[in-house]
């Protein structure tokens, strides 16, 4: 998978996953990474599904509606890369923190719900419900940071809510940061995802 790894100054911090948006590439969130966990390490992938010429993580049937049969591929592929990345960079597999926007929110929410232990923890911008009626691995004590808009046209608050309870319900901490600027990643929520990055992932794995 095309992609970049930086080796952050900090060699106990985690490892940030970078995971774009549609139509993004491996260097859209390195700003916002930068942001949130300065000192730590990154591996910012793009995506490998084309959409009318734009990267996205797996394929998607109409707006909103997943192709979950790739999504479930994709995932899987996601998650064997992480294990070549970690052996070919040398940092720890058990200590990877997804940091998602939208498309790449979704695949990041898809490796929660498919493979037990592939994240230590989420930062998920505006990610939706990647699939329903399938069992989640244990969650147990990961946390995630959902970012949502109270008006985001994409990701409609109830859609919010049941992530939320889904994540909740396999043992995740979950917590939602609301913001009124619609799908839009502002200020105010990269702000509120480096706070709780100190104080939910710096200083405890």
């Amino acid at each position: 998978m095309k992609h970049l790894y930086h080796q952050g100054n900090e060699a106990f911090a985690p490892t940030l996953l970078l995971l774009h948006g549609t139509g993004g590439t491996e260097r859209d969130l390195i700003p916002l990474a930068q942001a949130i966990a300065p000192e730590a390490s990154y591996l910012s992938v793009r995506g490998s599904v084309l959409e009318n010429g734009m990267p996205r993580f797996f394929r998607r049937l109409a707006e909103g509606i997943f192709d979950e049969e790739d999504l479930v591929l994709r995932t899987a592929e996601l998650n064997e890369f992480l294990e070549q990345a970690a052996e070919q960079y040398e940092f720890d597999r058990s200590r990877v923190v997804a940091l998602g926007y939208s498309n790449g929110a979704n695949i990041a929410g898809s490796l929660l719900f498919h493979h037990e232990n592939s994240l230590a923890g989420a930062i998920l911008h505006h990610p939706m419900v990647p699939r329903r009626g399938v069992q989640l691995p244990s969650l147990t004590g990961v946390p995630v940071f959902i970012g949502a808009g109270t008006n985001d046209p994409i990701c409609q608050t109830a859609e919010t809510e049941e992530l939320r309870s889904l994540l909740e319900g396999a043992g995740a901490e979950a917590t939602v940061h609301w913001e009124r600027f619609g799908h839009q990643l502002s200020g105010g929520e990269v702000e509120a995802a480096a706070n709780w990055y100190r104080e939910h992932i710096g200083n405890k794995l």
